[in-house]
């Protein structure tokens, strides 16, 4: 049976969205990959445009809360740190922080175009290097 594993952040819009994407994209025959927030922010087109980019369409998920998620957690990965100091509780869950920069938080100031994609690309690929190192993690 694959473990469940969610990723956490504060809206769900960019690194949990991300993640999810990777997950599925890289590591879906393994596990079952969720993400979620705690709060809803909608999804971040720049996130959708990089990780389509890298060849992976994350164009039709939903950004959700924890309470929208039904099945039992195995693993809680909170990728911000609000996430992680505010995580709600996951019975049987172990929680685990890998924290990432926040793009629209580095970006909200910039106007070139090309720069902001620059750092969305930066996180982005990190992002996919914790997914193909993952079992180091957990």
């Amino acid at each position: 049976m694959k473990k469940n594993i969610l990723f956490l952040c504060t809206g769900n819009s960019c690194r949990s969205q991300m993640a999810e994407g990777w997950g599925k994209a890289l590591k879906g025959n393994k596990y079952n990959f969720y993400s979620a927030g705690t709060k809803k922010h909608g999804l971040n087109p720049y996130a959708v445009a990089v990780m389509k980019e890298a060849g992976v369409d994350i164009s039709n998920h939903e950004s959700k809360t924890t309470d929208e998620i039904k099945e039992k957690m195995d693993i809680v990965i909170t990728v911000c740190s609000d996430a992680n100091e505010n995580c709600p509780y996951f019975p049987g869950g172990k929680i685990i922080h890998i924290g990432f920069d926040d793009p629209p938080r580095l970006t909200k100031d910039l106007s070139d175009e090309e720069e902001i994609l620059k750092i969305y690309r930066r996180v982005r690929d990190e992002i996919k290097e914790v997914i193909i190192n993952l079992e180091e993690r957990i």
